[in-house]
């Protein structure tokens, strides 16, 4: 029998669109309390609108994963609210058009780890004492599938998100003795403002055919509704036509 998030204290780190948004919005419908992190205001504000008028509260928190103080304040401004963190979602990432290894620069780079990788890190680093604390929680990260096939995203955006999986996999080796469990999922095409970056645009009659991001939050109920004493290190979530 699957748990019940009710009650559940929750952050969604990368909520102001795609998969971190539906994300927010399934665990608070789930009875989750959460908050929702990002670093564009006006989307936060808007989710928060959206969100009370279906009747959910979802507490919101401007965050740049990049900066390791402004995630440390996102999680203890959780703390501080409800005195522990249950449950972290990472789903922040980018890329960029220009992401070849003949145009791709040593900025880009930098940037490219330090939002889809660093700030997991800064992130994980920032819960793991409460979650100490509570004797238990759990971490997922949104990667890519292409982690599992090399294909032309970029090396920038094919090596954060390899060392993503490093983190998890590293962190619920280290932690496990605590109570603590991680799960990477790897969603194959979704439909997300992420492939408006790509240097070419997708087909549309691809994207019809392309996973959604509500199909992303789902696998991270399924997740987050299990036994504790179970746990999922790796997800795969494919389109079925694809």
């Amino acid at each position: 029998m699957s748990e019940t998030l009710e009650d559940r204290v929750a952050i969604v780190i990368g909520a102001t669109s795609g998969m971190g948004r539906a994300t927010a919005f399934a665990l608070a419908r789930g009875g989750a309390k959460v908050t929702a992190a990002g670093r564009r205001e006006s989307r936060l504000e808007s989710l928060v609108v959206e969100s009370a008028a279906e009747g959910l509260v979802i507490d919101t928190c401007g965050c740049d994963v990049m900066v390791e103080e402004e995630v440390e304040g996102l999680v203890g401004q959780v703390v501080g609210a409800y005195g522990r963190v249950d449950l972290l979602v990472y789903a922040t990432g980018t890329n960029i058009p220009g992401r070849s290894l003949e145009v791709i620069t040593p900025e880009t780079w930098d940037m490219m780890l330090a939002t889809n990788l660093s700030g997991a890190f800064h992130a994980t680093r920032a819960v793991l004492p409460t979650m100490r604390s509570a004797g238990g929680g759990l971490i997922v990260y949104l990667s890519t599938a292409a982690v599992q096939m090399p294909d032309v995203s970029g090396v920038a955006y094919q090596a954060s998100k390899h060392g993503l999986s490093g983190l998890a996999h590293g962190t619920r080796a280290e932690e496990q003795a605590n109570g603590i469990r991680t799960c990477v999922i790897f969603p194959g095409l979704c439909d997300t403002e992420i492939l408006e970056k790509r240097p070419v645009p997708t087909p549309r009659e691809i994207l019809d055919q392309s996973l959604d991001p509500g199909d992303v939050a789902d696998a991270v109920l399924f997740v987050a509704g299990l036994n504790p004493r179970a746990v999922v290190p790796e997800m795969q979530l494919l389109p079925s036509r694809l």
